[in-house]
């Protein structure tokens, strides 16, 4: 497996991820009329958009590949909320690969993004029912900072609870 920085040509693939992700993840979270319309061809534009606006290493997209193609993906820039902070936006893995150590490997490549983007903490978003993600988090040295919001993906009411991390060390295991 190896981690690269995603090119326009991936679109398709990180769109496939993030569908795929989003619609065994999210069971019994989201509305699934809400996950069974995702499409990637619809996601795709917006991943295009994304990769092409890449601000390396301050904004960008990685992608994990193994043989199969690629398997996960993340996304990161300055956060929305806190100046002089990073946010990771997405990162997913296709349901196949859970398990393994590539959700791992691909945290830690984003965060040694981060930090050589001079960033010292970073934050994210995780749905508050979301216990797998919150634990994967949770042991990757992120916590709840307090700071909390309601989204209304697929016409539901959703908690979202914002984590938090200092950049300050990241191994590169």
């Amino acid at each position: 497996m190896r981690i690269r920085q995603a090119w326009p040509d991936d679109a398709s693939a990180v769109a496939g991820v993030y569908v795929r992700s989003w619609q065994a993840a999210f069971v019994g979270l989201v509305p699934q009329h809400y996950l069974d319309a995702m499409d990637p061809s619809r996601e795709e534009p917006e991943w295009k958009t994304r990769i092409a606006d890449t601000r390396w290493p301050s904004s960008g997209v990685l992608v994990a590949e193994t043989e199969a193609g690629i398997v996960g993906s993340a996304s990161f820039g300055p956060s929305q909320d806190i100046s002089a902070t990073a946010e990771i936006g997405t990162l997913y893995a296709m349901p196949e690969v859970w398990g393994t150590g590539i959700g791992k490997q691909l945290m830690l490549a984003t965060l040694a993004a981060l930090g050589q983007a001079d960033y010292t903490q970073a934050t994210l978003w995780v749905l508050e029912d979301n216990a797998r993600a919150r634990r994967f988090y949770e042991a990757a040295g992120w916590g709840a900072d307090g700071a909390a919001v309601q989204d209304s993906t697929g016409g539901a009411s959703l908690s979202k609870l914002r984590y938090r991390r200092s950049l300050g060390f990241v191994r590169p295991n």
